[in-house]
């Protein structure tokens, strides 16, 4: 029996949506030659991460083992696919493997880091592949929400795993390349160990629709509205941002593109020649001066986020544009679940405006980029691996795809972040354990969710911060009364005295009491004081704020 194995463990994108990073292995144990496939980014919320810019995947597993990791592939350019690269490069420094439109994508986010456009390498699809250790990679075309999505065919000694990245099923993507089902029925007549398959949409028994069914709709909408018409929709739906511009100028209507990430993406499309032929398009200045009646404006924010351009003009005014009763804003989007606040927020602000808001709640003017149960089940069937992994959703996805693969009697198993499954043998096995978690960008900082930071964060913004300031003189005893300084803590309680004077009072009454091991000890004193702030506290506000405590000794 061959001492080597093939292994697979997701780092991220495996019991949730989003920061999708998976290891696959080949070799003898804990010897393995590795690749990562994508590295990509979640968001924060306000709730759970306070302050937090982007979170990423804890690769500290990889990274120690980096002498191993032979390459990163990238399957396409969203975020939670491609976002992470720039961030965490310098902590795996392989090569970057992508198509011409990642690549492009991919590079400006490694320039921004100051690496080489050299690090990232452009391949073509299959049937070209790439050599790296006892691996063989190839990109599979897949019509997707963004262009040149691929899945990848991993050829290894231990047998094919097809890795299906994010992908629908569309004859018709309008931008990119079309479904061909008999090249994923050759890529399976070969014979496949696994498939890693999306399992976002698995709960939609409905078959997916194309790209293309959205024109019509969208183009009605535009030409029939009086005002100035403004759409938001996913900056990396090129197909999408044609579309809309397609329709602005067949109604008449002059074109403006707000948002720097709108920009970023039709720029790559065209530089990499994804998009042949886009209509004219005017600056913001420009638009400025084109009667309302005759402008669109395509924004980037269709998810509420507060610094894109939906949530300026919600607020008031973006780059000199303001929005007014009798205009039109579509949101050609689906509302990602987490998001819901902050879409309704900018909705309610256009509504005070005056402004009519178009959504897609009767599935008029936006289609998803994920396979639906049945398309799901058509890939089952042409590739028919031995086993279906299911990725890329959160639990309850997992789970459900897992079902839907055994009920057509194929083998499978629901693994999540930092499961390492053993794939050489006849079924998969579970192989072991690794840590992995949450890596957050702070600023310019890097830190693990197990630091402690954004709990302190969430804790001040629950209950307050108090600090509480000792000076203790030669010879050992309190300098004055010690003060104290609220921050997020109301300014007076039960007592109906100012909160501030409570606390003094009750901390001072609790030195006087003090003996003299206790002034003498730093720790004790310290623990006394923020016991009776705490105390105190909720006592008078029923709250238990936060304290820290500065005791300083003169000499």
């Amino acid at each position: 029996m061959s001492s080597e194995r093939l292994i697979y463990l997701p780092l991220g994108g495996a019991g949730e949506v989003g920061m999708n990073a998976y290891v696959y292995g080949y070799g003898p144990e804990d010897q393995e030659r590795l690749i990562l496939v994508d590295l990509g980014v979640t968001f924060p919320d306000m709730d759970t991460t306070p302050g937090v810019d982007l979170i990423l995947p804890d690769i500290t597993w990889l990274e120690e083992r980096r002498d191993r990791l032979e390459a990163i592939f990238i399957t396409h350019a969203h975020e939670d696919h491609v976002g992470a690269v720039g961030h965490l490069y310098d902590r795996l420094g392989a090569p970057i493997y992508a198509r011409a439109f990642t690549s492009n994508i991919a590079r400006r986010k490694m320039a921004e880091f100051g690496y080489s456009e050299k690090a990232v390498k452009t391949v073509s699809p299959w049937p070209e592949t790439t050599e790296v250790g006892p691996f063989s990679v190839g990109f599979l075309p897949i019509s997707h929400s963004i262009p040149e999505s691929s899945a990848l065919v991993i050829d290894t000694p231990g047998g094919r795993v097809v890795h299906s990245g994010d992908f629908k099923l569309d004859d018709n993507p309008s931008v990119g390349e079309a479904f061909d089902p008999d090249l994923y029925a050759e890529i399976g007549a070969v014979g496949v160990k696994a498939l890693v398959c999306d399992s976002t949409n698995v709960f939609n028994l409905h078959e997916g629709r194309s790209e293309s069914s959205v024109a019509e709709p969208i183009e009605e909408l535009i030409a029939s509205r009086p005002g100035m018409v403004v759409a938001t929709t996913f900056a990396s739906n090129v197909a999408r941002v044609k579309t809309l511009a397609e329709a602005a100028e067949r109604a008449g209507r002059s074109i403006c593109l707000m948002g720097r990430a709108m920009r970023r993406m039709i720029e790559a499309a065209i530089e990499t020649g994804v998009l042949k032929s886009f209509p004219a398009v005017i600056s913001p200045e420009e638009a400025k001066d084109v009667p309302r009646e005759s402008l669109m404006l395509i924004v980037t924010g269709s998810q509420g986020e507060r610094r894109a351009a939906s949530a300026q003009l919600a607020a008031g005014k973006y780059q000199g544009i303001t929005l007014k009763e009798g205009d039109t804003f579509l949101f050609s989007s689906k509302t990602i679940p987490g998001n819901e606040r902050g879409v309704i927020r900018i909705v309610n602000q256009f509504s005070e405006k005056g402004v009519d808001v178009v959504d897609d709640s009767m599935g008029h003017y936006h289609v998803s980029g994920h396979a639906n149960r049945p398309d799901l089940e058509q890939v089952h069937d042409l590739i028919q691996p031995q086993i279906i992994i299911p990725m890329h959703g959160e639990h309850r996805h997992l789970r459900e795809h897992s079902k839907v693969a055994e009920g057509k009697g194929l083998q499978s198993i629901v693994a999540v972040n930092g499961m390492m499954v053993d794939l050489s043998g006849n079924a998969p096995k579970v192989a072991g354990y690794v840590d992995t978690g949450r890596t957050y960008l702070d600023g310019s900082v890097q830190y693990g969710a197990m630091d402690g930071i954004v709990r302190d964060r969430i804790r001040m913004a629950l209950n307050g911060h108090v600090l509480v300031t000792l000076i203790i003189d030669e010879e050992g005893e309190p300098l004055g009364e010690p003060w104290c300084e609220l921050r997020g803590l109301a300014e007076t309680g039960s007592s109906n005295a100012p909160l501030v004077d409570v606390l003094e009072e009750d901390l001072q009454q609790f030195l006087g009491r003090a003996d003299g091991r206790t002034l003498a000890d730093d720790d004790k004193l310290e623990d006394g004081l923020r016991r009776i702030v705490r105390n105190s506290a909720q006592n008078e506000i029923g709250k238990k704020p936060e304290v820290t405590v500065v005791i300083s000794r003169l000499q």
